[in-house]
């Protein structure tokens, strides 16, 4: 036995162990009660929010259990093979829920798909949901994501006909353009710090948008086209973006007035000047307006003591109501169409906009967060401020740098033997580049 399938074994024995336990407490101290195991929401006060906030309106019972992601599948795996179902409901992640796909862990949930059709969750977002099975397996839950905003004194200089809501990639360079020329600053941003999120921009926004994919295209002539038009864009890029980690700080001070961000690194600015400010989604390329959707999904166990609740529960989750509650309680926005409150605080209603905007756009491309990486995740984002670095930075031409770079990426996939993951087309075995 491997050194590595023996820890396995020990986990999934000492899984089994804690679950006798569990289910034995379970039984004796909450009879009944519908088990909601989830690895999003763990920190001590968003949990208690779930119970005390979220969950107040519903009519069952329910025990709230989190869990970190490695434990939960190990978890889930465990209650399989030993037959003592405990949970019910899970919350997770999409990339954390795929991996129980392959174990059957999963019922399908076709049926209450289309019970709750009305609900209004994107076509794109509920086809994450099948997983690449062709059944529906989870719910979309909740969401974060990336979007822009931009100062209103930037408006004025858009270029003629574009609209902040349907920006192309070719617009966004325009507008940084004429900023520039008329007031002789470089005012559009990226969070490109030492600690910033740069690396999801290309991953989940400009590379899609002109391969249609990130690692089965990572180069070719529209990824070369990509990295040209950028480095063309960072000519009116505030330089000081390589010191940027959270785009609201130079936005509240006025350094940079249109810009790209996650949403937790936006809304201090958006809470603090809900006036001076609009969001909109990122722009498009040729190959749709992609995005990258940090999606959690609602999945029901397999062979589940309460389905009947877990269904139950997904339904009262996904009502508008709920998820507006959700948004405002703990920061994860609504998947489902909702109507927004008039009490709802200024800045929390320009982030949801956005990423409803952004969801909703005809052009959507949804690129999802790395799967199957695990402790190589860290080496696949430098591949790509590498590749920043080198073409964007120090000019260096896009086809030699990405020759150089697509063979690290593909000992990453070689040794990771990881899937690809959409936008890119399902693999079987590891993710290739092509």
């Amino acid at each position: 036995m491997t050194e590595a399938k023996f820890a396995r074994r020990s986990l999934l024995l000492g899984a089994s162990a804690l679950l006798a336990g569990a289910a034995t407490a379970h039984a004796q101290g909450a009879a009944g009660n519908t088990v909601f195991l989830s690895t999003q929401l763990r920190p001590l006060e968003e949990a208690q929010k779930v119970r005390e906030v979220i969950l107040k309106g519903y009519a069952g019972k329910v025990d709230y259990v989190v869990d970190e992601p490695a434990p939960f599948a190990v978890r889930v795996e465990a209650e399989m093979k030993s037959g003592r179902h405990t949970s019910s409901l899970l919350g997770a992640l999409h990339g954390e829920l795929q991996p129980l796909v392959p174990m059957g862990a999963l019922a399908p949930l076709d049926d209450l798909a289309a019970k709750l059709k009305d609900r209004g969750i994107p076509a794109p977002l509920m086809k994450l949901g099948q997983l690449g099975t062709g059944h529906q397996v989870y719910i979309p839950w909740m969401q974060a994501t990336y979007f822009m905003v931009a100062n209103k004194q930037a408006l004025p200089f858009l270029p003629a006909g574009a609209k902040p809501e349907t920006l192309t990639y070719d617009q966004l360079a325009q507008w940084a353009a004429n900023v520039q020329g008329k007031t002789g600053k470089r005012m559009l941003g990226f969070p490109a710090g030492p600690k910033g999120l740069m690396h999801r921009f290309f991953e989940g926004f400009l590379y899609p948008a002109y391969t249609g994919g990130v690692v089965t295209t990572f180069r070719g002539p529209a990824a070369e086209t990509a990295w040209g038009k950028f480095a063309d864009m960072w000519k009116h890029v505030n330089p000081n973006s390589t010191n940027y980690n959270f785009m609201q700080e130079p936005l509240l001070s006025g350094d940079v007035w249109i810009a790209f961000d996650h949403v937790a690194r936006l809304l201090d600015a958006l809470r603090q000047k809900p006036d001076d400010f609009i969001t909109f989604p990122a722009p498009a390329g040729p190959k749709g307006r992609a995005y990258m959707p940090v999606l959690a999904g609602l999945a029901i166990a397999k062979d589940a003591p309460d389905p009947q609740g877990a269904a139950a529960l997904i339904d009262y989750l996904t009502r508008p109501e709920v998820q507006i509650t959700t948004a405002k309680s703990v920061g994860f926005f609504p998947v489902v169409k909702a109507e927004l409150p008039a009490d709802l605080e200024p800045g929390l209603k320009l982030a949801v906009a956005a990423i409803s905007a952004t969801q909703n756009a005809k052009d959507a491309l949804p690129s999802l967060l790395p799967i199957g990486l695990g402790s190589k995740g860290g080496e696949f984002d430098k591949v790509f401020m590498d590749t920043f670095q080198l073409i964007v930075l120090r000019g260096q031409k896009p086809h030699a740098v990405l020759e150089k770079q697509a063979e690290t990426m593909k000992r990453i996939f070689a040794e990771t033997n990881a899937p690809c993951w959409s936008p890119d087309p399902p693999s079987t075995g590891a993710c290739m580049v092509k």
